[in-house]
């Protein structure tokens, strides 16, 4: 018996130690994933509050949080089991369902571009009569899940390329992993984003100088902030899109483009010195976005000019909304 029994403690402590290992692997495999994700998730974060500014400040957080759940739908029930399945079955397949994302993300970028240009506006903005607020809300939710269903279907593809030799199991867990604290840390931010002005006019009103002071300036710089992060967003978009289209065309065969990107990349980084390494990236960030300013041009073009999709698009939306 003493025999067994010592012989069972050794069996637990063998697999202790081997769950410690998984846990060890899942870990790194998810830290090595995240920071490859890490352009989609500033994408995600500058772009989000876009859709709760200049709504009632009571349904910020309401709709911030419906946006999180729609998210954690997004990643965990309908693109963490598809990813399993296609890394199993067709891992083929992954790139090009990057591209697709990555061109989605170039048209969503140019047709801010173009709106801010002058060009028509597709959809409902805060700069329009509403006639229906809680119809607008559900619709403002419902662009913000889909543009996350994208934005989600990135990090996901990018965090499964990155552990694709790693056990089905191990995926798994670094794809829930990735896509839970991805999404905490977005949303928690987008929160403190869009609620800073009500902190700064709650100090406003307290008694201390220093606190009515650092109050004052929280609510004046909010509205630069928010501005900034448009911008922001929308380069993001245009950037991780133009990007992951010159990657995936080099997985595919045709790496000439992205070639001559890097090229010009270490030519500056050469020639900057010292700064060579940020002025570099930002070069290969710039001419990305140009990519994709000029691929998501060429669709906004055939979708709204070509084949009119636009407008169709936001009635059924308009609709389902109302509904």
């Amino acid at each position: 018996m003493p025999g067994g029994l010592t012989a069972l403690l050794d069996d637990v402590a063998v697999i202790a130690r081997v769950a410690s290992a998984s846990v060890d692997d899942v870990a790194a495999a998810a830290g090595r994933a995240g920071s490859k994700t890490a352009g989609v998730v500033i994408d995600d974060a500058a772009v989000t509050p876009g859709y709760v500014t200049g709504l009632s400040p009571a349904r910020e957080l309401p709709i911030i949080w419906n946006i999180t759940k729609g998210s954690l739908k997004n990643k965990l029930l309908i693109l963490l089991p598809g990813a399993l399945l296609l890394s199993e079955f067709l891992p083929q397949a992954i790139v090009f369902i990057l591209m697709l994302g990555g061109a989605y993300l170039c048209y969503e970028g140019a047709e801010k571009v173009i709106e801010k240009l002058g060009g028509a506006k597709h959809g409902k903005t805060l700069d329009d009569v509403i006639e229906d607020p809680v119809a607008f809300e559900k619709a403002r939710i419902a662009g913000a899940i889909r543009t996350d269903l994208i934005l989600s279907a990135e990090i996901m593809a990018i965090t499964l390329n990155e552990v694709a030799t790693e056990s089905l199991l191990t995926r798994g867990l670094v794809l829930a992993l990735v896509g839970i604290a991805v999404t905490l840390v977005v949303y928690g931010a987008v929160g403190l984003i869009v609620k800073m002005d009500d902190v700064g006019l709650h100090l406003a009103e307290r008694e201390s100088r220093s606190a009515q002071s650092i109050g004052r300036g929280l609510v004046a710089f909010m509205p630069h902030l928010l501005t900034i992060l448009s911008v922001v967003g929308t380069v993001a978009m245009l950037w991780v899109g133009g990007g992951i289209i010159l990657h995936g065309l080099a997985q595919v065969g045709v790496a000439g483009p992205e070639h001559w990107v890097e090229g010009i990349e270490h030519g500056v980084s050469d020639i900057a010195g010292a700064a060579g390494g940020v002025l570099g990236w930002l070069t290969f960030a710039g001419i990305s976005a140009l990519v994709g300013l000029a691929l998501g041009g060429v669709i906004v073009f055939v979708l709204h000019k070509v084949l009119g999709l636009g407008h169709a698009v936001e009635e059924h939306e308009g609709e389902a909304a109302a509904h």
